[in-house]
């Protein structure tokens, strides 16, 4: 059964920060604040613990240890029990629907209350009240945590880590909708319209699967920006580092939470920014050559070259590794009934990788442009081919390379 994706849960750090509800024990009580000395979980109890609650918000059931069973509600009237989850209690009102830090202690927990009139909506709603609790400071930009998914969905990651027992783990957490050590501790239906849901996270289990996925994206870090200066001075080394970038501020937002539940993150932190500004070190070291089979005024050529030294690249020659091949084509277009002349261009340009033979990027357009003249009619094909590679073609080249992820 597929989960249903909760809008509430937009928030741009979910889209990483998803990973796994810790192995659930029964809801402390007031002056009970649940078992101390917890030493955290390893990788493999960390990624059996995060199956887990997958399984659970699937709506199937979780292993049996450690883990509550689901039986049918016993009051008449009290809404279907759903699967592989809690229990939803019907009698008296718990404490923690009032005042959530009397069943659940600062010190150890953080954990926060929703409510509305069904209960899936009313355990999203707490999940995302303890979203909140953290604030901003754990949320990272939507582009970054686009770009770090996919490379978790497609494998990418796995080619740059040494740990496999947490490439598993951080596969995992990508696919999860709740922070990590999440989980749901207690339902209650009040019999008459309304459910309340707590969300905990015990920090004693969450802080060390944080750290262990710290160092281990560190260690990833480590593997993409190591290699020959030849390497480096090439769009795979530019892939490398901007991918590097995007690892580092999932990990500052991992070490931002860890402070936030009284934990000490891993040494050796570095901001995403620091390997942003070595990536655009690297274009700059990149000679792109620019081949136009046909131009007029050099208007063609000049816009595209433009465009790359906008991004940083050095302009190259015909020999350079990287070129941007341009074919131009305009024929004169013939309207019956028409006293203007016409003319119409086609323009494909194909950066190329030529170690490869390979082309990275295409793109194309056309345009039909007409005057009393077929000269002039020509003429106005080349200045809005101009004006639309000068408005277009830079962010189509950004966007490409901010997309690119490293292969090995």
């Amino acid at each position: 059964m597929s989960r249903a994706k909760s809008p509430v849960f937009g928030v741009c750090l979910l889209c990483f920060l998803m990973f796994s509800a810790c192995g659930s024990s029964p809801a402390p009580t007031s002056g009970n604040s649940g078992s101390s000395g917890n030493s955290g979980a390893s990788p493999a109890e960390a990624q059996a613990l995060a199956q887990a609650a997958l399984n659970r918000m699937d709506g199937g059931q979780a292993p049996a240890q450690g883990t509550r069973q689901t039986t049918p509600a016993t009051q008449q009237g009290a809404p279907s029990e759903q699967q592989g989850a809690v229990n939803t209690s019907t009698g008296a009102r718990p404490a923690w629907v009032d005042s959530v830090d009397s069943a659940y202690s600062r010190a150890q927990y953080v954990a926060a209350v929703g409510n509305a009139s069904d209960r899936t909506m009313a355990e999203k709603n707490a999940l995302a009240n303890l979203v909140a609790i953290f604030g901003q400071t754990i949320q990272a930009d939507q582009k970054i945590t686009n770009t770090y998914q996919e490379a978790v969905k497609n494998g990418v990651t796995s080619g740059w880590s040494d740990n496999v027992a947490m490439e598993n783990t951080i596969k995992t957490s990508a696919s999860m909708d709740t922070l990590v050590g999440a989980e749901i501790r207690g339902v209650w239906f009040d019999s008459r319209s309304t459910y309340y849901a707590v969300a905990v996270m015990e920090k004693a289990k969450a802080a060390p699967i944080y750290r262990d996925l710290i160092i281990a994206n560190q260690n990833m870090i480590k593997n993409l920006v190591t290699m020959s200066q030849a390497e480096k001075n090439t769009l795979e080394g530019y892939s490398r580092y901007q991918f590097a970038a995007a690892v580092a501020d999932i990990n500052t937002s991992y070490a931002n939470l860890l402070k936030l539940i009284d934990a000490v993150p891993p040494e050796g932190i570095v901001n995403g920014n620091q390997y942003r500004l070595e990536a655009q070190e690297i274009t700059k070291a990149i000679p792109v050559g620019v081949v136009v089979n046909v131009d007029k005024s050099g208007r063609v050529l000049g816009a595209f070259t433009k465009s790359l030294s906008d991004l940083g690249f050095r302009r190259g020659g015909n020999s350079s590794r990287y070129v941007l091949k341009v074919n131009v084509s305009v024929s004169p277009v013939n309207l019956p009934n028409n006293q203007n002349k016409f003319a119409r261009m086609e323009l494909s340009a194909d950066l190329t990788d030529t170690s490869h033979d390979s082309v990275l990027l295409p793109w194309n357009f056309n345009t039909r442009e007409g005057h009393n003249t077929i000269e002039e009619a020509e003429n106005r094909t080349y200045m809005v081919a101009e004006r639309k590679i000068n408005d277009e073609y830079k962010d189509i080249l950004s966007n490409y390379l901010s997309q690119l992820l490293p292969q090995r």
